[in-house]
């Protein structure tokens, strides 16, 4: 599965090693054995996903994971594509958490893509049967926030 923007290139570390190594730090389990998990994602299945890896400082870090044999809903296979779909919405997903934009807005401007021109590394990977992906983006600066601030209408590219 494909790598976002950055890994392995001019990224500060230790965050591109984080991403190689997210195997490592991903656990599967029920809400209650990952409640320490620094994030999570919950599976329609009552499973969960937690990340559990170290801290990166100036960096957050999501995570999202869907069955990758679950049925895309027509609606949406209609409007994006079936294809490598959990694999897009996952990623999606992840810019969305990173950026703090609510997910139909994110469709509107990007579908189911990821910006090119964003400060977020992210991976899609396989892990037992589900597809996951990790996304990480910088701590934005309080001088960010008051601009995002002004702009709270705006969705801005995957931070």
């Amino acid at each position: 599965m494909p790598s976002g923007r950055g890994i392995g290139g001019d990224s500060p570390r230790p965050v591109p090693g984080l991403l190689a190594a997210a195997e490592q730090h991903l656990r599967i389990g029920t809400p209650t054995a990952l409640a320490d998990a620094v994030t999570r994602s919950y599976l329609d299945d009552g499973r969960c996903v937690g990340w559990s890896g170290p801290p990166a400082p100036g960096w957050r870090v999501a995570i999202d994971a869907e069955r990758a044999d679950a049925p895309v809903p027509p609606a949406l296979a209609r409007r994006f594509g079936g294809t490598d779909f959990w694999a897009r919405w996952t990623r999606a997903e992840c810019c969305c958490k990173l950026a703090d934009v609510p997910v139909v807005a994110w469709w509107r401007r990007y579908g189911l893509g990821t910006p090119s021109d964003g400060a977020a590394l992210w991976r899609t990977l396989r892990l037992a049967d589900l597809v996951v992906t990790v996304g990480v983006a910088p701590v934005p600066s309080p001088a960010a926030l008051a601009v995002d601030d002004r702009r709270a209408g705006d969705v801005g590219g995957c931070p």
